[in-house]
């Protein structure tokens, strides 16, 4: 069997799926504490990668999705899978899992 060779741009979202790179996490507390990995609170803001063609319609056609490449956006924090490409930390979520768009 052949290995395969997967990274960020390989990553193609399906159907209403989105491809958001996670924030990294806060270091240390307003007070100056630092937190060990173990007390860390998964992040729930991230960029979005990729974005899915958008969920298909009775008719055929495809609802776009909301998001857009490029968009910061708030997901649920036990929403999508997880995913390591790269060394760097993404989640693949539906739509729905995504509650704003941050400015």
């Amino acid at each position: 069997m052949a290995a395969i060779s997967i990274n960020v741009t390989t990553v193609k979202p399906l159907a209403d799926r989105v491809l958001v790179k996670v924030s990294p996490s806060e270091e240390k507390t307003a007070g100056g504490i630092l937190l060990p990995d173990t007390a860390k609170e998964k992040p729930q803001v991230g960029e979005v990668v990729s974005v899915g063609p958008g969920k298909r319609n009775d008719d055929g056609t495809y609802s776009p999705v909301e998001v857009k490449v490029g968009d910061k956006v708030l997901y649920s924090k036990y929403a999508g899978t997880d995913i390591k490409l790269g060394g760097d930390d993404y989640v693949l979520l539906t739509e729905k899992d995504i509650l704003a768009a941050v400015a």
